[in-house]
């Protein structure tokens, strides 16, 4: 259900439901949240990108059928779940792609929009669809969808659940791009690769900076930006760096 494949620095995770157009039910949601865990320690991984099995969907949601049985609380749990897979996404140290091939609607969408990147085929359909239900986006969608785009836009996208398509997405900033079909996944690689070059420990850093741009004061956010800047210093990759720009070579980053 879930497939990792792990070369030169980039593993690929795969949702592998084809049948389901890779909807998401308890057991292949809690094996994305366990592979992604141990991802975010993995020291071999240097980025991680997130797709579906097949060419007509990303994630096409989560599983209805299960979710129209919930009592309160194991909603919750579930929305939890969804959650913890999220926050892995958005918070491990390294950056995450989705290559989203297909349907990305509710809780993959939710997914999506909790990787740093988001590359879109020019098929892909992305939406929060929840309302139609009588319920809301519950893996984070109502955050990540404003912070994203804005809160006009997601708003209207939630408040309406109607689906847009890839250059929709890509004029809304849902993505950073969108390819053909044929052409996704080796234009994600190029993206994947050239991360996999830079600086672990600067990427990490990155992260962390970039993720509290939209969070908390403002004047803090520059204070632990110098702070973090300044730290890099003492790490061999500040100094290879910088010793090959200066020595006119390319840099050898080791992560320390």
């Amino acid at each position: 259900m879930i497939q990792t494949d792990l070369s030169d620095g980039i593993a690929t995770v795969t949702v592998a439901r084809p049948e389901a157009l890779n909807a998401l039910d308890v057991e292949t949601l809690t094996a994305l949240r366990d592979e992604l865990r141990k991802l975010a320690d993995h020291g071999t991984a240097r980025v991680v990108v997130l797709t579906g099995a097949g060419d007509r969907a990303f994630i096409a949601g989560a599983d209805i059928k299960y979710m129209s049985g919930l009592e309160p609380d194991r909603a919750r749990e579930w929305g939890a779940l969804g959650h913890e897979a999220g926050r892995l996404l958005e918070t491990m140290p390294k950056p995450t792609i989705a290559a989203i091939n297909g349907f990305a609607l509710g809780g993959g969408c939710e997914l999506a929009l909790a990787c740093d990147l988001r590359f879109a085929s020019s098929k892909a359909k992305l939406g929060q669809p929840e309302i139609n239900l009588g319920i809301i986006p519950g893996w984070g969608g109502t955050q990540r969808l404003a912070r994203v785009a804005g809160i006009a836009v997601a708003k209207e996208l939630i408040f309406t659940g109607r689906t847009v398509d890839a250059d929709e997405a890509l004029r809304l900033g849902l993505v950073n791009a969108v390819y053909e079909p044929g052409e996704l996944m080796e234009r994600k690689l190029e993206t994947a690769r050239l991360l996999a070059s830079k600086s672990p420990v600067a990427l990490a850093a990155a992260k962390v900076a970039v993720n509290h741009a939209l969070q908390g004061d403002h004047a803090e956010n520059l204070s632990r930006e110098g702070s973090d800047f300044g730290g890099l210093f003492a790490s061999e990759d500040a100094r290879e760096g910088l010793a090959a720009f200066v020595e006119k070579r390319e840099p050898r980053f080791v992560g320390r």
